[in-house]
């Protein structure tokens, strides 16, 4: 029996012998596989969702998260007598402007439509942020070929450093009609309750119906009495959301959307009989909420692409441009980027350019992909990969791979800003602090360099400056305010990135 004795044990530290050594090869192939995240990106986009709890106005419903807020602007619009209660606070102060408020939407809806399916969890909470503003914009397209687009007025409202709970600056409404037309607010607000229609289609479809028809009618107004709102409106819009790309680029856009909604032949026509003149081939390369061509291109290319719409062939080129347009060290490159690496298109409020340049590209990615096409740059073949690792390391940046290795969200990671320039952030809340804080006393609390007492999960900020400097100041709104049209594009993009390292 021993030499079997002794056969046994030779053949026990075989096998285990080569267990641990394939354990051992397969723990270092993992750890160093170039699908291992460095970053959270599932943590990133709870935080990015959950971020828009935190600038809800109306009155707030039991399931609310982010317990520092409370109710506010409960009779927004009495003094007209229509019910404009709700919505979303765009950034750090109290005031409802509807432009922006509409772009937040259909980009909140477009990286549901694009990438909900990876969200697991996180779905839910998108598309309750999507309601809450969906709810809104249909309280103020109630009134046919009217739109109410503005609630408080900014210039007073700026003159308070107040928590929205404590608001009593004047809640003035500011509204467009035939007589005072705002194409570019009505062809946005129409893509995005379009585009809200495709993401409640399947689990709430009288809903989607709803927001499908209003979107059809509030394009036609759009449509039908052209001009821009900020040539009526421009006391109490400008300089904050003045249109300054003009409204053409929102028909294009809002035509787009409702082609993808209705699947109506109305909409393609529309946009072969009109593209051109509504610029669809326009050099433009700057994509955020006032400037669309840019995504109308690459939404139309899909049809091509994806649904083979041959007519829409040259959205393709277009949104090749575009892409070119973005290469990092490439000679047809047009875009600056920081020492650092991030792209940087404007001083104020960067950071938007940065989400919604990744979403244009991990989206443009997916089409490319389904189609088997790649894109072409002069002599160069861009590939969707090259596409992925460059929206990538846009986002890395934003959570920390930077030079000051600091997060510009907050609330994730080790360092993030601590004085962001929110007016209900760094007051102390009602729970902390139920007595009235008053118009001018809250600004001794906007100058300390105390940090704010209330985290405000998931805000982006509007980032470092041109050699990726960032003070984290509360003063320096340009650097230091969040707001909802910089986090909306960055949802799909981490739910992207969080399903393709395994996260999801």
């Amino acid at each position: 029996m021993a030499p079997l004795s002794a056969f046994l044990r030779f053949l026990f530290i075989f096998f285990a012998t080569l267990f641990f050594l394939s354990s051992a090869s397969a723990s270092f192939h993992k750890s160093h596989h170039p699908h291992v995240a460095f970053h959270n990106y599932r943590d990133a986009l709870t935080k990015s969702i959950l971020f828009f709890e935190g600038q809800r106005s109306g009155k707030l419903p039991p399931t609310q998260r982010v317990k520092w807020r409370g109710d506010s602007g409960l009779s927004d619009g009495s003094n007209l007598h229509v019910d404009l209660v709700g919505g979303y606070y765009d950034a750090g102060d109290n005031v409802k402007f509807g432009f922006p408020m509409a772009f937040t939407t259909t980009m909140l809806s477009w990286s549901v439509i694009e990438f909900g399916g990876l969200m697991k969890g996180e779905l839910a909470n998108a598309r309750e942020a999507i309601r809450w503003a969906t709810d809104y914009l249909l309280k103020a397209t109630a009134h046919p070929n009217t739109i109410y687009v503005q609630v408080g007025d900014a210039n007073k409202d700026h003159s308070c450093w107040e928590r929205p709970e404590d608001m009593d600056t004047p809640r003035s409404v500011y509204k467009i009609d035939p007589k005072n037309p705002g194409s570019d607010v009505a062809g946005e607000t129409a893509a995005a309750l379009a585009a809200a229609s495709l993401v409640f289609r399947r689990t709430d479809p009288s809903y989607s119906k709803l927001l499908r028809n209003r979107a059809i009618g509030v394009f036609a107004f759009a449509d039908k009495f052209r001009g821009a709102y900020s040539n009526g409106l421009k006391a109490f819009v400008c300089p904050f959301y003045c249109s300054y790309s003009g409204y053409q680029d929102e028909l294009l856009w809002g035509a787009a959307w409702l082609l993808k909604a209705t699947k109506n032949p109305t909409y393609l026509n529309y946009i072969q009989a009109n593209g051109q003149t509504l610029g669809a081939d326009e050099t433009d390369n700057t994509f955020g909420w006032d400037n669309k061509h840019v995504g109308a291109r690459i939404l139309l290319s899909k049809a091509f692409l994806v649904q083979n719409m041959k007519s829409l062939h040259d959205y393709k080129g277009h949104a090749d441009n575009y892409i070119c347009s973005l290469i990092p060290g490439a000679s047809f490159s047009q875009t600056q980027y920081t020492p650092g690496g991030l792209l940087y298109k404007m001083s104020d409020s960067n950071m938007q350019y940065v989400t919604s340049t990744s979403f244009l590209l991990v989206t443009y990615a997916k089409y490319l992909t389904s189609a088997h096409k790649v894109v072409t740059c002069g002599g160069t073949t861009i590939n969707p990969k090259r596409l992925r690792a460059i929206a990538k390391k846009q986002v890395d940046y934003l959570l920390g791979d930077n030079p000051l290795k600091i997060s510009y969200m907050v609330g994730y990671g080790g360092r993030f800003p601590q004085r962001i320039h929110h007016r209900g952030a760094s007051l102390p809340s009602k729970a902390v602090h139920p007595s009235k804080i008053q118009c001018t006393a809250g600004f001794r609390m906007m100058k300390s360099q105390a940090p704010n007492p209330n985290v405000h999960v998931g805000a982006i900020v509007g980032g470092p400056d041109l050699h990726d400097q960032f003070p984290d100041q509360r003063s320096d709104y340009e650097q230091s305010e969040p707001s909802t049209y910089m986090n909306a594009p960055l949802v799909g993009t981490l739910a992207y990135l969080a399903h393709s390292f395994g996260q999801l």
